[in-house]
């Protein structure tokens, strides 16, 4: 497993994409030294325990054998031995280089390679290979691309119906920077069953943790996907402990009432 996610870094950062150390030091809430070094022990539920075994070792294989990317190798999640046991994967379109730098994420930057007019075909023969009933589908941030990238996650949802026709697609988009219409016109050739695009954090902290993404803007994305579909149950994510306010996090929350998101998940 360690050789594959090595594998997948390696081929990535060795064109033109990059990682930073210096991710953590722009997160807003900065780490207190624990004096004399005494800090209190974890509990054991909050350790990621290792787990090689030949079903993790066959879902990398399938991976690197169809050349896509998984955002449980690329953000080095310390879940992946446990999801992938399960047979569990968050896919990851588009390449693994993103046009944005947010300091949260530790997903290659830098201008990513022409989009791969195969990878949704290569795509559709994993998830048929693997077997899955559920897919969740990501995607780096395309910038570069006039609908950031909506038409080619319409094309993967469109070929994953056509292999597996029952299957439930969810969908974690970028915010798409101000693309609606492009995006719309792109997704209604092939709606997913869950459209979710994390909100992140509160506003206030959206310069330090996402320089350059648009509060509003991802609030409008969410409510016109369900105005223009009210079959798709749309959905959005939120991390605290960056410093937020409990006021300003209820407000947050608020807001995506009353632009008709149906899901939150809430994380760290």
């Amino acid at each position: 497993m360690e050789s594959a996610q090595h594998h997948a870094g390696v081929t990535a950062l060795g064109q033109h994409g990059k990682r930073s150390g210096d991710q953590p030091a722009r997160i807003p809430v900065k780490i207190v030294p624990v004096a004399n070094g005494d800090a209190l022990p974890k509990p054991p539920w909050l350790h990621a325990r290792p787990m090689m075994s030949e079903t993790v070792a066959n879902m990398a294989a399938i991976l690197r054998g169809h050349r896509l990317h998984s955002v449980c190798e690329e953000t080095m999640c310390p879940n992946i031995g446990e999801c992938f046991a399960q047979r569990t994967a968050t896919f990851m379109i588009m390449g693994g280089i993103c046009t944005r730098y947010c300091a949260f994420c530790d997903i290659a930057h830098g201008r990513p390679e022409p989009l791969d007019g195969n990878e949704p075909q290569r795509f559709a023969d994993a998830v048929t290979a693997l077997g899955l009933r559920y897919v969740v589908v990501t995607s780096v941030d395309r910038d570069d691309l006039r609908d950031g990238g909506a038409a080619h996650f319409a094309r993967c949802v469109t070929l994953m119906r056509e292999r597996v026709p029952e299957i439930r697609v969810e969908i974690l988009t970028p915010d798409f920077r101000g693309r609606v219409d492009w995006v719309l016109l792109a997704l209604s050739a092939a709606w997913p069953d869950v459209l979710n695009h994390n909100i992140e954090t509160v506003p206030a902290l959206y310069r330090a943790a996402q320089a350059g993404v648009d509060y509003r803007g991802s609030l409008e994305l969410l409510a016109r996907v369900k105005r223009e579909n009210g079959d798709v149950l749309t959905k959005s994510g939120l991390m605290v402990g960056l410093g937020e306010s409990d006021e300003a996090l209820f407000d947050t929350l608020r807001d995506l009432r009353e632009h008709d998101v149906d899901i939150v998940t809430i994380g760290q």
